[in-house]
């Protein structure tokens, strides 16, 4: 379901190509090497060096200044140092004047380019940058940054029960899973045990022996998961605390894994600011119960505070986890979507009891960023709350905890980035839409823009021919719900043609097929498929996240959904509005969850779909990591007829349906999605008699869909076998397609 990139070598192709399915009513386009090239021309690499001012990723000084970098025309790249007290921009160099001596020699090394190093292992720094926790034989260690000097901090960890262990089954490794106390005295980690947990396999092709790659990877329905039994560790004594709790099951509050972001480290635990106690959410297997609790470091005494119980599943935001303690007025902040949009609630702390609602009416609470104790003030990231724009766009706000005084700070019409000062002064923001360029502005905690930083120039993008992809709304299955989406066509459109219409889909249920709503010259290749001859569409359907609660959980339990009716009604809606769309010929592709949701597509739909390319798919929810299917299905139950509950959503069920054009493709190495998921489908094609194609790319992990080879045999697919034209023959790629 979630993609990583990563590379391979070399590829198998299984099964023949069949002649197309569909016999055109028109002459068939001829498409030419050139034609590919035209549309190579739109992949990322080649169109992102057109673009300037795309954004602007600030480092923040301590004095509350910032600098960013930008890209130059000649080449190379141009630092730009803004002071917001005296509201200028300079351009200048840190590594050879220190702009002009402004900035202090200690922060230089901050301002450089970065560059992508390999550290010798992974690290987690404590606050104070003096010490550094790492894992060696399941254990906790600390190194002196100074001396080198390392010390053990646990010693009874063991293979698959050791401490702050990275893994998830579907990701995994080598980094510690902690959070440092604020006065980097403590520690709070697990030890997580996974010693009867079952496992997943894998092999490397190669010649002679292959290598067996083997795992812990729990499935639903499993009668073991992987278990975190936390602790506190005083790093001087050393000493380790076990709270006073039973082991919790390995979730979050806000991902299927404890680790949600990689820069944010360890979900739903926040230490006090005295560095006494931690709080932390204990999350259910199921994640319908989340219990909030406090853990005193020094003794492992652990009290509850709060509760809340769903239907279905807990999120506590988007991106980001939203729930915030406030030790000094002895308050917390809880995110709940009980009223079927995001909201903040504040609690005692002390009690658990609810003081008030902090924010109200339509319109999710996506991310707070910031909580400013002493003015009584909560910074957020939230959507869907201005009437009559796109319910996507991201804006930033501020409001008070007593629920008075909702401000928005970015009033532009667009989806905003935001990069909030450490010290909560100023924030940047990059705004921009889909087909509008972005503009970024340094502003203050009212909204004035204190300076304007950069503006996005597209002029030679423009100049190449590229034009944008068009925003579109549809209607869902029910006739009724407003569906947001994306539309590719043709930069040479003929409207005196017939194009078939291809869906780029990703079902969700944690994102979808859009993804963000930012300006980006190229969205994988759906602008460089649609030059081949096709009209691509993106649409957000029912069940993907950002809008309301009862939305997000519209196929809930139902993963064979796959948002598939919206698809096809928002799909329809638009060959009724544009009379070049042929929706008599309809393809579908995606990756992982994509491709879980594109071959059920062709089995669930097979009169309307007739060309499907199904990549990474997970299948079957039975064979892919617990915690996936036990948040969004449900846990598995058996049913009378001695099937169980997952069996209706798998795809290998209705495989005796294809009547289209399918390609089925997985890499051999997928420790994400195991490529079983797709020999599943495979084996029951085999058993219908029916064709198919297939590749199999050996050594090959989840990310493959963006490699050249892939991609130049999913344009030849659809040429093929939808647009009824012969593609050149193995035409070569260059780069990889991001």
């Amino acid at each position: 379901m979630r993609t990583p990139g990563i590379a391979g070598v070399g590829a198998v192709v299984v099964a023949t190509a069949f002649a197309p399915i569909w016999a055109a009513a028109q002459q068939p386009p001829l498409v030419t090497a050139a034609d590919y090239a035209r549309a190579e021309s739109f992949l990322r690499d080649n169109v992102i060096t057109l673009v300037s001012g795309m954004g602007v990723q600030p480092t923040w000084l301590s004095d509350g200044r910032l600098g960013y970098r930008i890209p130059v025309r000649a080449g190379g790249n141009q630092f730009i140092l803004v002071d917001p007290a005296r509201g200028t921009r300079l351009a200048c160099s840190p590594e050879t004047d220190r702009c002009g001596g402004a900035i202090d020699p200690r922060e230089v090394s901050r301002l450089r380019p970065t560059t992508r190093l390999t550290a010798a292992r992974p690290e987690v720094q404590s606050p104070d940058g003096k010490r550094a926790a790492f894992i060696r034989d399941y254990n906790l260690w600390v190194r002196d940054v100074a001396s080198g000097r390392e010390t053990q901090l646990t010693t009874d960890g063991q293979k698959d029960f050791g401490y702050a262990t990275d893994n998830a089954g579907w990701t995994k490794s080598d980094r510690p899973v902690l959070v440092w106390s604020p006065d980097s005295r403590r520690i709070a980690t697990f030890q997580q045990d996974e010693r009867a947990v079952g496992e997943m396999y894998l092999v490397t092709t190669k010649v002679g022996h292959p290598e067996l790659q083997a795992w812990k990877y729990p499935l639903p329905g499993d009668s073991v998961i992987a278990m975190i039994q936390r602790v506190v560790i005083d790093v001087d004594a050393p000493r380790v605390v076990r709270l006073q709790l039973p082991a919790d099951a390995h979730r979050s509050t806000l991902c299927d894994h404890v680790v949600c972001r990689s820069n944010e480290g360890w979900a739903d635990v926040q230490w006090y600011a005295d560095g006494s106690h931690v709080a932390f959410v204990s999350t259910s297997r199921d994640h319908k119960h989340e219990v909030l609790r406090v853990a005193d470091a020094a003794t492992g005494a652990v009290r509850d505070v709060l509760r809340e119980d769903v239907a279905t599943q807990y999120e506590s935001g988007n991106g980001t986890v939203n729930w915030r303690v406030l030790p000094a007025t002895n308050e917390v902040i809880w995110f709940s979507e009980r009223d079927d949009w995001g909201q903040l609630y504040l609690y005692d702390l002390v009690t658990g009891q609810l003081k008030r609602k902090i924010t109200s009416g339509e319109g999710n609470v996506a991310q707070v960023r910031r909580v400013d104790e002493k003015t009584r003030m909560v910074y957020f990231v939230g959507n869907a709350k201005e009437r009559g724009r796109d319910p996507y766009f991201r804006a930033f706000y501020k409001i008070n905890l007593d629920g008075t005084g909702l401000t928005l700070l970015t009033p532009e019409d667009a989806d905003h980035e935001i990069s909030l000062s450490p010290a909560g002064q100023y924030f940047v923001d990059t705004y921009s839409r889909p087909e509008v360029p972005p503009v970024s502005v340094l502003r203050d905690l009212n909204g004035k823009t204190v300076v304007a930083l950069e503006r996005g120039d597209i002029s030679r993008l423009s100049a190449i021919g590229w034009k944008p992809p068009m925003p579109i709304t549809v209607k869902a299955r029910d006739g009724k719900t407003d569906l947001y989406g994306l539309m590719y066509v043709p930069t040479k459109l003929d409207p005196s043609r017939k194009y078939p219409i291809v869906n780029h889909i990703y079902p969700g249920p944690q994102t979808g097929s859009v993804g963000g709503r930012s300006f980006s010259p190229a969205r994988g290749d759906a602008q460089a498929l649609a030059e081949l001859g096709f009209v691509v569409v993106e649409i957000d359907g029912m069940g993907t996240p950002w809008r309301s609660k009862s939305f997000h959980d519209a196929y809930f339990g139902k993963m064979g959904d796959n948002t598939l009716p919206d698809q096809v009604a928002g799909m329809k809606e638009l060959a009724q509005r544009y009379p070049w769309i042929d929706i008599n010929r309809a393809g579908i592709y995606g990756h992982s969850g994509g491709g879980f949701a594109a071959a059920d597509a062709m089995f669930r739909y097979p009169d309307f779909f007739k060309v499907g390319i199904s990549e990474a798919g997970n299948h079957d929810q039975r064979e892919y990591e617990d915690d996936w299917g036990e948040r969004y299905q449900g846990l598995l139950a058996r049913t009378s007829d001695g099937t169980d509950s997952y069996a209706p959503e798998a795809n290998q069920i209705y495989a005796r349906n294809l009547k289209g054009k399918l390609l089925l493709a997985h890499g051999t190495a997928d420790d994400n999605v195991p490529p079983y998921n797709t020999l599943l489908v495979v084996n029951e094609l085999i058993k219908a008699n029916k064709d198919f194609d297939l590749i199999l790319l050996p050594n090959r992990a989840h990310g493959f869909g963006n490699e050249p080879y892939m991609v130049r045999r999913r344009w030849d697919y659809f040429v093929k076998n939808l647009l009824g034209a012969e593609p050149p023959k193995e035409y070569q790629i260059g780069g990889v397609v991001r």
